[in-house]
């Protein structure tokens, strides 16, 4: 949580607490931004106005460094324009001070949520690629053929090997990607941007 008046940031950090939420406060954008994050599925209430760096400049420096942390916006002043930039640029909610209790809880759950979200997604994309570092080349390639939807006999014409060999290499890249159909490979290739083989 990030706010420049105390009286604010002890007010929300003393809600959130209350709701069971862990909360930490900062009234400086520097200081927030030079704090080591905790590994798990986190949000940031951020106010807009703030002297030295503002909200929405706090916004595009944490999108510059890669950090994927959903953002709740506060502000005492805010317009259209404001608003519009913020979520454009991937805010979760932006809300105008005084805020009301159930809004400020129902957009931290849906940035908690959010942020839950990718944690999963970043984990499953961490496991593929690990899955596909462990192919042999000759894998690797015949992964390319499969997704491509090409029958073993097929690839090993394409290839220049036997067709026995291509279903040993297939087996095995099956088993290491953990994929129990060739519907599921796609799917995976899909998602680590492999292109079929042509």
């Amino acid at each position: 949580m990030l706010d420049d008046e105390p009286d604010m940031l002890k007010a929300l950090t003393r809600l959130l607490r209350a709701q069971g939420f862990r909360a930490q406060g900062f009234t400086s954008a520097r200081a927030f931004l030079a704090h080591e994050r905790q590994a798990g599925p986190a949000c940031l209430l951020l106010d807009v106005a703030m002297p030295e760096i503002d909200g929405l400049q706090v916004q595009e420096r944490l999108r510059e460094s890669g950090a994927e942390l959903p953002i709740v916006f506060l502000t005492g002043h805010g317009d259209i324009p404001m608003s519009v930039c913020a979520l454009k640029a991937g805010a979760e909610d932006f809300l105008t001070k005084p805020v009301n209790a159930a809004d400020l809880l129902r957009a931290v759950k849906g940035a908690l949520q959010r942020a839950s979200d990718q944690q999963v997604e970043r984990e499953e994309m961490a496991a593929l690629q690990r899955r596909l570092a462990s192919l042999t080349p000759r894998e690797r390639e015949v992964l390319g053929h499969v997704i491509a939807g090409k029958m073993n006999k097929q690839i090993a014409a394409d290839l220049g090997t036997g067709e026995q060999n291509v279903k040993v290499h297939r087996g095995r890249l099956m088993r290491k990607m953990g994929a129990r159909s060739v519907a599921e490979l796609v799917r995976m290739a899909e998602r680590l941007g492999i292109p079929p083989s042509g």
